[in-house]
This record gives structure tokens, C-alpha cells and sequence, in this order.
């Protein structure tokens, strides 16, 4: 059942612990557009249960799974306003809010997890502040993994995308559509079954993630390799919410998510490897890029990060050369 409204602040209730002493017991929502079955989901369960084994039950955690709560474009700004004390987001569908919000969506700027790692902890700084501004703590954030191209034909060069009803989820999925002359078509994650099903959309660029736990290839046949970027969600906590928490609570909230996102990240390797093997048994062909691919997309990278540096202006120079001399 859908709960969209509910009392802004957290829910307070008074009970006992085992001790049989009398505490104060916090209740809070927890945001997320994702299914129960993503890896990122399981990661949140652990963590919500982390914190309440931490507190002895004294902060309360519900996680609502698969936009249950409130859809994925909303979830940011629900957290923001307190009508949710916690949510996920994907952190380069906001770019347009705040370009430092898009770094990791930057086609070819990373070659791997570990570089990616790296660029994350070059664009942490700038993300905390932003979310600080906008009354929100970031808790911890854990990467997807490389994003490729799903297709239902043989795509050889850029061209071949020419026409496509490409599926987009972000300021740079939508550019790289118009670049190659695709047909963008906005679709969340929890439609895209929907989408593919009824041909709404003929092609996209996603995780293997997302492309086994949607069964991607029940409908689309061509999966290639090109690793563009590593992108990753965020999960946050409203500000006030936090800081009315006792101070041993807080820290058993910082803990809990200091483990979350070391065991994401190290879930995301797993997942794909695993979600590759998937695909591969569902009957979609795994193929790397032609050298043409290769080099027709490092081409419309070359210019979306040019763009994305125009308008991330100083913080944005300052985030790529940081993470270019983290390498």
C-alpha cells in the first residue's frame, strides 16, 4: 500500500527496551525507487538492520522498495523537505540541479571500479556540500556497475543508433541520444519491462545489473561491452532527522553506513559478473565494441565532457583534475 502522506518529521513512541528501562524509540521512512532484488536494495536491508541492531531497536528504519513510497524522480526532494527522513537516488539524474551531481555519468572519464572509486572520493566533498545546502547528510553511496548497450538489432558504429527509440534516466543519456541521432524516450527503471514489451523503446544504455533484473533479454538480443561510465546512487538522510538523534545513535548511523557502502561496492563487482552470466544464459549475445563503436562513442564523450565542464565551471575543473592526479 502506497503511503504518501505522513507526518514530515520523525515518529516518536515511547516503550521499553529489554532492560525493561523506558527510551524514546525513533521511526523512519526509508525512500527507494528500486525492487527488493536489487543488490543495491539487499545492501539497504542489511544496513537498515545494522542500524537497528546497533541501537538496540531504538531507531527504527523502514525501507519501502520499488517506488512504493514515492517515485524515483521524487525521492531527492522528499528527503530534502522531510517527508521522508531517508531515500536513494541516482545521483546523475540530478545533474541539471547541480552538474557535480552528473561526474560519474561522464562517458569514458573512468575505465574501471578502481578509478572510479577514485573520481567518487574526488566528488565527495562537493556532494556533501551540496546536499548539506539542501538540508540533507549523505549517508553513503554505492556504484552501479558499467554501464553498456542493450539493442535489438547489431549495432557495428554510431550510426546504427540513428533512429532508435533510445531509453534515457539522465541529462547524459538523453545527450548522448541526440548525438548519434537516436530517439530519447524518458523511462524509469520500474517501467522499462513495460517499455520494451509494448516497443516503446528499442534500445538503452544500462547496467548488466539492470538488464538481468529486468530480463532484458526476453526482448532485446545485443549486449556490448562498452563500459561507458560508473555511475552510482546516493543514499541521504534529512539533516534535521539526523541531528535530533541522540549522539550514540548518530554514530551508530555513520557506522552502519561506512559498512554499506564498503560491502556495495564490492557487491557491484560481484553482481556483474554474475548478471552478465545471466544474460548470457537467457540468450542475449555478449560482445564487445567494433573499433568503430569504440571510437565513434569516445567521440560524443569527448564532447558531453566538454559540455559538462562549460557548465560545472571552477568546482568542476577542480573535481577532474583532483581525480586525474588521484590516478
Amino acid at each position: 500500500m502506497k503511503r504518501r502522506d505522513f507526518c514530515a518529521t520523525a515518529a516518536l513512541a515511547t516503550g521499553f527496551g529489554i532492560t525493561g528501562q523506558a527510551h524514546a524509540e525513533t521511526k523512519w521512512d526509508f525512500a527507494t525507487a528500486y525492487a527488493a532484488i536489487n543488490f543495491h536494495s539487499k545492501n539497504n536491508q542489511q544496513f537498515v538492520d545494522d542500524v537497528a541492531a546497533a541501537t538496540k531497536g531504538a531507531l527504527k528504519i523502514q525501507p519501502h522498495f520499488g517506488a512504493s513510497l514515492f517515485k524515483m524522480p521524487e525521492i531527492k526532494r522528499a528527503v530534502q523537505t522531510g517527508n521522508a527522513q531517508m531515500g536513494e537516488f541516482f545521483l546523475v539524474s540530478f545533474q541539471n540541479e547541480a552538474p557535480i551531481f552528473g561526474a560519474d555519468g561522464l562517458p569514458f572519464l573512468v575505465k574501471d571500479y578502481d578509478e572510479a572509486f577514485k573520481l567518487y572520493q574526488a566528488q565527495k566533498p562537493y556532494l556533501e556540500s551540496i546536499l548539506d545546502k539542501q538540508g540533507q547528510i549523505l549517508l553513503y553511496s554505492v556504484a552501479w556497475p558499467p554501464q553498456n548497450i542493450f539493442s535489438n538489432k547489431p549495432i557495428n558504429s554510431a550510426a546504427d543508433l540513428k533512429g532508435l527509440k533510445w531509453r534515457v534516466y539522465s541529462p547524459t543519456t538523453a545527450r548522448i541520444g541526440e548525438l548519434v541521432g537516436a530517439q530519447p524516450v524518458t523511462i524509469q527503471e520500474a517501467e522499462l519491462s513495460q517499455a520494451l514489451a509494448t516497443g516503446v523503446i528499442e534500445g538503452l544504455i544500462t547496467s548488466s545489473a539492470t538488464g538481468a533484473d529486468n530480463k532484458l533479454y526476453e526482448n532485446l538480443k545485443y549486449f556490448y561491452e562498452v563500459q561507458a561510465w560508473i555511475p552510482k546512487n546516493a543514499v541521504t538522510v534529512n539533516k534535521k532527522a539526523f541531528n535530533a538523534l541522540p549522539k550514540a545513535e548518530q554514530e551508530a548511523v555513520r557506522k552502519s553506513a561506512a559498512a554499506a557502502e564498503e560491502r556495495g561496492w564490492k557487491s557491484s563487482r560481484e553482481v556483474n559478473a554474475s548478471s552478465i552470466e545471466t544474460l548470457k544464459k537467457g540468450g542475449m549475445q555478449v560482445l564487445p565494441p567494433s573499433a568503430q563503436l569504440a571510437a565513434d562513442l569516445h567521440k560524443v564523450g569527448d564532447v558531453v565532457v566538454k559540455e559538462w565542464l562549460e557548465k560545472a565551471g571552477a568546482d568542476g575543473k577542480a573535481l577532474v583534475e583532483a581525480f586525474n592526479k588521484s590516478k
